[in-house]
């Protein structure tokens, strides 16, 4: 039993309860408390296709006219620009040299075969025919009439419209051209018209030399191998030839570089899908100069023949 704790007096209060001593607890170390984890964020959801959208049937049969469109608004433009000032001559000359540079070695060893496959045709003909002394003539008339002026042609799309293309499609991809607009120059004006102009020029001064040496060239086989007499293919020459002969393979060079100019500048100002649309818009621009070359030299030689008479008729 426990025995009975002493009771204060009445009148005095009660003492205070005895403090209860601290109870120790085992020292045990503990680790630094660690931050709360950020929640994750949520993974991001992945893009909706998008529909396809599929153009109607109009709009691409459309597609090739608003192209053709396109192109001739830059002939157009080109054709006022070249009269506007200030004209630039340097890019000029530094486009001719380049475009002569790449096509003249090319032109004179192609004019040669060329020449020998004509003469060698048409005298093979004649000869069949009993009238081999008009091979000269007839010769020359096809090297200068129609291979000289497409052989020019040709080259100028292939090599130097070819570079031309490539030149304003990666300025294009850069964002020059649009900088340029921004500064208030005219890219049509400062880098198509010099590089058209240099086409053109190039195109004729070549056509002469591939109509010479064409000619040359039939001449030497003609005479050579197929055994003719050169006192006879001069004659015929000068008895079937006359100068409006040469006036349409000029007017041809020249139209002819026009059309390549125009044609590689314009897809260089359009390229589609970066670097690999630039290479695309180089093939798209041979191709089609080829195509419109062929097609304005049946134009040309059709209306030829029907204004100029023959000579002799």
């Amino acid at each position: 039993m426990t025995p009975d704790l002493p009771q204060p007096p009445p009148g005095h209060p009660a003492p205070p309860p005895a403090p209860e001593a601290p109870t120790r607890r085992p020292s045990v170390h503990q680790p630094p408390a660690r931050a709360p984890l950020a929640p994750e964020a949520p993974a991001p959801e992945p893009p909706t296709p998008r529909p396809s959208v599929r153009l109607p049937a109009a709009s691409r049969l459309l597609a090739p006219l608003r192209e053709t469109g396109r192109l001739f608004a830059l002939a157009a433009t080109v054709a006022r620009d070249i009269f506007r000032r200030p004209f630039q001559f340097r890019e000029f000359v530094e486009q001719f040299w380049f475009v002569a540079g790449v096509t003249i070695l090319p032109a004179a060893l192609v004019s040669i075969p060329f020449g020998a496959v004509i003469a060698l045709q048409v005298g093979s003909l004649t000869q069949q025919l009993g009238a081999q002394s008009f091979t000269g003539g007839a010769s020359v008339l096809a090297v200068v009439q129609q291979a000289s002026p497409l052989i020019v042609a040709l080259l100028i799309a292939g090599a130097g419209g070819s570079a031309i293309c490539a030149d304003l499609g990666s300025r294009k991809i850069r964002e020059e051209l649009d900088a340029m607009e921004v500064m208030g120059v005219s890219p049509v004006q400062r880098l198509v018209v010099p590089r058209v102009l240099a086409t053109m020029l190039v195109a004729v001064l070549l056509n002469g030399m591939v109509s010479v040496v064409g000619t040359l060239g039939g001449y030497f086989f003609n005479v050579v191998l197929q055994n003719g007499t050169p006192g006879a293919y001069l004659a015929s020459f000068s008895a079937l030839a006359q100068l409006p002969d040469l006036w349409i393979s000029e007017i041809k060079a020249l139209i002819f570089g026009f059309l390549a100019g125009i044609v590689a500048a314009h897809r260089g100002l359009n390229p589609r899908g970066g670097p690999k649309g630039v290479g695309d818009a180089v093939n798209q621009s041979v191709v089609i100069t080829f195509l419109l070359l062929f097609f304005v030299n049946m134009v040309l030689t059709a209306i030829y023949l029907q204004i100029v008479p023959a000579k002799g008729a």
